[in-house]
């Protein structure tokens, strides 16, 4: 199968990758070609490949020195979502977008009191005739200074428990009302921004999955997220141009965008699975590591760090074999994959450091590799976003394991009535 598709992705770019097209020509190529996103069904503009298959498309992408597919939140977690809960109609109207990169979506989950208790969540959307009013502060919100549309979770019943309220909305950003102001991390990059929104509307047809079954539709986000965020596979081309239409990216030429090797910035590459990579070519660059003990070590840890992706690798490789062959999992996997997922980037973060010596701490210097250095800052965000390490251990204590669950005093009570902090309003 591998030589096959590698023969046939490699045939397909040699008669349609053109530098001088603009990025959203070269998409159109490649999402109406089904090779942006491999991984997705053959009815949703993909291949039904798993997560190697398409990593063998990516590096084909990438060697053939051309703009790889649109990136972000849309492909990652938006059309996921929509191809599991969307009706056909939806699907039609969101799905080719996101493919194509005409447009460029975020995340309008958490808020400021509602992060690990996502279902506390106080934003709310109150049906007026054939829209919702929104209302409400979310933060967190990764990329949202350039989306198109949000994946909104709302409260559109309080008189019910806290998690059986809830809508998911494609929430269009560009209207009056939404006010989008970026977060600036010690990265010294603005990833995330909090968004006020104020009287803004979405309509019934944007409703995804169902009035108030949003939790349920959430999760399916989530679980997605989480398996992302863990997938240990590299050799995937990314894109540095930016989907959607509020970066100006897809009207400019798609070869300009390409310099050659891998393309992305920052801890981009490294996330998505490129820690050992990074961490091989600063020990190569620095000299080999004679006999001490504390080069031994760092050897060791190379080795673990290495053991650890492919263990990753090979689980999402299970899981895709499993489903295949209608084996059920256990659930947890998503949950795993991202505690994994933690562990990789701590551990790279670290022997970034160890490998370069003390100019790792010396940000600025030339001696000091800029991506190791922001992996490090970065690092301590992993276990954070996409639901804490905490709550990933929770859930797969409680529900794969069938350990007892924490004591709660909220789960049959209408939201309405529930106490809050004399901060809340």
């Amino acid at each position: 199968m591998s030589d096959e598709l590698t023969t046939e992705i490699e045939t397909w770019l040699s008669s349609n990758w053109d530098p001088d097209l603009t990025v959203a020509e070269w998409w159109e190529r490649l999402g109406e070609a089904h090779w942006a996103v491999p991984t997705w069904p053959e009815d949703s503009f993909g291949r039904d490949l798993s997560r190697g298959d398409a990593g063998i498309v990516g590096q084909a992408i990438t060697d053939a020195g051309a703009l790889g597919p649109p990136g972000g939140i849309g492909v990652m977690l938006a059309g996921p979502t929509i191809v599991a809960h969307g009706t056909d109609e939806q699907k039609a109207r969101y799905l080719r977008p996101i493919v194509t990169g005409q447009e460029s979506w975020c995340q309008l989950f958490s808020e400021p009191e509602a992060g690990s208790d996502l279902a506390g969540m106080r934003t709310s959307a109150v049906r007026d005739g054939d829209v919702f009013m929104v209302n409400g502060q979310k933060v967190w919100t990764s990329g949202g200074h350039f989306a198109d549309l949000g994946m909104l979770m709302a409260r559109t019943d309080v008189d019910v428990p806290k998690h059986k309220g809830i809508s998911w909305f494609a929430l269009n950003m560009a209207q009056p009302g939404i006010d989008v102001r970026p977060l600036r991390e010690m990265t010294g990059r603005a990833l995330f921004n909090e968004v006020f929104i104020t009287d803004a509307t979405v309509g019934e047809d944007a409703l995804v999955g169902g009035l108030n079954n949003g939790w349920a539709v959430g999760n399916t986000t989530l679980m997605v997220e989480r398996s992302s965020l863990g997938a240990g596979g590299g050799g995937n081309a990314t894109s540095s141009a930016i989907a959607g239409t509020v970066a100006g990216h897809l009207d400019k030429r798609a070869g300009d965008f390409v310099s050659g090797g891998r393309r992305g910035s920052g801890t981009a590459g490294v996330l998505g699975g490129g820690a050992g990579k990074l961490i091989l070519t600063l020990a190569k660059r620095n000299g080999p590591l004679v006999d001490t003990p504390t080069q031994r070590m760092i050897r060791q840890d190379i080795v673990r760090l290495h053991e650890m992706q492919e263990i990753a690798r090979f689980s999402n490789l299970r899981q895709k074999a499993a489903r295949a062959a209608g084996v059920k999992l256990t659930g947890g996997e998503p949950n795993i994959a991202k505690l994994s997922m933690t562990r990789i980037t701590r551990l790279a973060a670290e022997l970034g450091l160890a490998l370069q010596g003390p100019a790792g701490m010396l940000w600025g210097d030339p001696n000091c590799d800029p991506v190791a250095a922001e992996l490090f800052l970065f690092a301590p965000a992993v276990s954070i976003y996409g639901g804490t390490d905490e709550v990933q251990r929770n859930i797969i204590g409680e529900r794969v394991l069938g350990l007892p669950t924490e004591p709660r005093s909220d789960k049959d009570v209408p939201f309405s009535e529930l106490k809050f902090s004399a901060t809340r309003s």
